[in-house]
């Protein structure tokens, strides 16, 4: 699976993290690295307002951490990635809880999941290793657990 990710739309989502934290951006990334690890996933995560000198991108394995300078947005880095995808942009879930955002990924054809559902699949699977969440029988799957499901079992998602 591969993601674009809103980093700060997540850092606020994630217990431990938090924006006012000097260091959160790395701490995120270090995150999102275990995750890649555990799943083979290729993450790119976008982060606005860098300081000055930090502008730019950084390769960590798996993980691309994209720092756009001050002036601009992620959330406009973002769409403007989406457009460089063209039609492989479906085979990418974007991670993000911003509407403008989420609209500019189904335009694109991409998927999406909020944030709040993937900090809880990020938090489960490096709990669990790289084993998926147990549910209880009546417990229902959230969107982003389903989406991962029919990709690991590659059927088409079907809407109702």
């Amino acid at each position: 699976m591969n993601y674009i990710i809103d980093g700060h739309n997540l850092i606020a989502k994630i217990p431990g993290l938090d924006l006012r934290m000097p260091d959160d951006e790395q701490r995120l990334v270090e995150l999102l690295i275990r995750l890649g690890r555990q799943g083979r996933h290729k993450m790119e995560v976008y982060f606005d307002r860098a300081s000055v000198g930090q502008a730019g991108e950084h390769n960590y394995g798996l993980v691309r951490a994209h720092f756009v300078p001050q002036g601009q947005s992620a959330d406009d880095a973002i769409r403007r990635r989406l457009s460089t995808l063209g039609r492989s942009a479906k085979t990418w879930v974007v991670v993000s809880s911003d509407r403008a955002v989420q609209a500019a990924a189904r335009e694109a054809h991409a998927q999406v999941c909020s944030a709040e559902d993937f900090s809880n699949l990020l938090q489960a699977s490096l709990q669990a290793g790289s084993a998926p969440p147990v549910h209880a029988a009546d417990e229902p799957l959230t969107e982003a657990e389903v989406r991962e499901w029919l990709a690991i079992f590659k059927e088409p998602h079907k809407r109702k």
